[in-house]
């Protein structure tokens, strides 16, 4: 990964950018809190550090939130440990960036297959208070 920032080429960066919600700037923020989150993580793989999810839970954004696990459980490629793209993706998804919809749709998807089932969209509707005085569908 060698740019003058150290962590990614030019094309990892512009990868980065076209797949997520953030800007070239905010990747490399992001890199540089997923590397402070475990230090020890990059030194036992610098070209794929992978943090525990614990170290993960423990970030600011995630400590008080009642769904933390959840949402790391979604957004992680493997059980109990987090690569910096599933710690990006996750950033990414929750960035002002990112429509609501989006957020809805990552935190909903239970069984992961990347779609809403019945039951799924059902589970969402239910936690949404106003959800039958303001929908419409127009005819």
């Amino acid at each position: 990964m060698g740019n003058s920032h150290g962590a990614f080429s030019k094309e990892e960066l512009a990868e980065y950018q076209e797949l997520t919600y953030l800007t070239k700037r905010e990747i490399i923020e992001v890199y540089n809190r997923f590397t402070k989150i475990d230090p020890q993580a990059l030194k036992e793989d610098a070209r794929n550090p992978k943090v525990e999810w614990e170290k993960i839970l423990a970030i600011p954004e995630l400590r008080m939130n009642p769904f933390k696990e959840r949402i790391v459980s979604v957004f992680s490629s493997e059980p109990s440990r987090m690569s910096f793209e599933d710690f990006l993706d996750m950033m990414s998804v929750f960035s002002e960036a990112a429509d609501k919809a989006t957020k809805i749709l990552a935190e909903s998807d239970r069984d992961e297959d990347r779609k809403l089932s019945f039951a799924e969209f059902e589970h969402v509707i239910s936690k949404a208070p106003d959800f039958v005085s303001s929908f419409r569908i127009r005819v």
